[in-house]
């Protein structure tokens, strides 16, 4: 009984930080948003505009749940529940800190993705059951983006599971710091394994896996729909793609699962390729910076750190860079990143025979 008592406080716990999240990442995005146009963004709801995301949320919990009188009811009504519960189930094997992960499993990679791959199913589901050619557009070109950009991201993770030899992210995590069971070289050649730090982040043990960190965190902002990947949901073109008919807390719940896969894969390429809740600190002689700082609560800091600051390289991204044409956006997938990545993936097996 304790077990489930367990599992029912970490499902509500990882709800409440998606929530808190998305609260605090739109917030973070208008701020980011007006700073990069030289604006001011929100200033009257609360200090500084920080409760004005509050206001948002309470405002759409308000507002009628209105269901298009051509649409299929049922498709219509479920999609933003399988768009965000996909989505929600990823967190459930992330390694937060030494031994602090809310679902072990030795396959945790391979759950990840086999659960986020159902959010497509409910974008389809919304596109479809709105029976709007602007929604049904989006759901399209979201589908074909995101099956599309998944074959990049996978040849690049795989490109690190080579090198690690495990599907489990806690392991992963592991052998990228002092806590490491076996040898960890930089670049393949210095041995840092009681240095730790981030010479022995995932990204510096090999030259190439730089290369797959920067391919799969192109294909996550396009698995993510952001910009300059946007495209399922451009307003110039679509009015608001699949999205375009939710209301309230339907439109809430699509909303909650975009910020919420922000996170989760930034966090993922963090756990992959950053040194996961290790310490970018090195030990120095007998300044052992990496043994101080590499326990739970340093964990947590460091992992959520590594995590925001992508997320803010995301924001900074679609604030900067115009949105890609269709076109575009399949060349880049299928003549630059897919090869790129299918590159990375045999130079990992030869490195791993004969430089480890």
């Amino acid at each position: 009984m304790n077990y489930y008592f367990t599992y029912f406080i970490a499902a509500i716990g990882l709800f409440s930080f998606s929530a808190f999240f998305a609260l605090f990442g739109v917030y973070a995005e208008r701020k980011i948003s007006a700073f990069i146009q030289d604006r001011l963004g929100p200033t009257e709801t609360g200090k500084y505009g920080s409760l004005q995301t509050l206001a948002d949320i309470l405002k759409m919990l308000q507002k009628e749940l209105i269901i298009p009188a051509a649409a299929d009811k049922w498709l219509f009504m479920l999609a933003p529940a399988v768009i965000f519960i996909a989505v929600y189930l990823g967190f459930a094997a992330l390694p937060w800190a030494p031994g602090l992960i809310p679902s072990k499993t030795n396959i945790g990679l391979y759950y990840i993705f086999a659960i986020i791959s159902i959010e497509t199913l409910g974008i389809l589901m919304a596109g479809w059951g709105s029976n709007n050619k602007y929604s049904i557009l989006g759901a399209m070109r979201s589908a074909a983006q995101i099956i599309s950009y998944e074959i990049p991201a996978g040849f690049a993770i795989i490109s690190v599971v080579m090198i690690a030899q495990t599907l489990d992210l806690q392991l992963i995590s592991a052998q990228q710091g002092i806590l490491a069971t076996e040898k960890i070289k930089f670049a393949g050649f210095w041995d840092v394994s009681q240095i730790g730090g981030l010479f022995s982040w995932n990204v510096f043990r090999a030259p190439h896996l730089l290369i797959a960190f920067v391919i799969y965190f192109i294909a996550s902002l396009a698995e993510s729909n952001r910009a300059p990947f946007d495209i399922p949901e451009a307003e110039s073109e679509l009015v608001a793609g699949f999205h375009t008919e939710f209301t309230g807390i339907r439109f809430a719940l699509v909303f909650l699962a975009e910020y919420s896969m922000m996170f989760l894969v930034s966090m993922i390429a963090v756990i992959l390729f950053l040194g996961a809740w290790n310490t970018p600190l090195p030990n120095i002689a007998g300044v052992k910076l990496a043994t101080w700082t590499t326990n739970v609560p340093w964990g947590i800091f460091w992992v959520v750190v590594k995590t925001l600051a992508l997320v803010a390289v995301q924001m900074w991204i679609r604030w900067t860079l115009p949105r890609l044409r269709v076109d575009q956006l399949m060349n880049l997938c299928w003549k630059v990143l897919t090869p790129l990545a299918f590159a990375c993936m045999l130079i990992s097996g030869v490195w791993r025979l004969w430089l480890m």
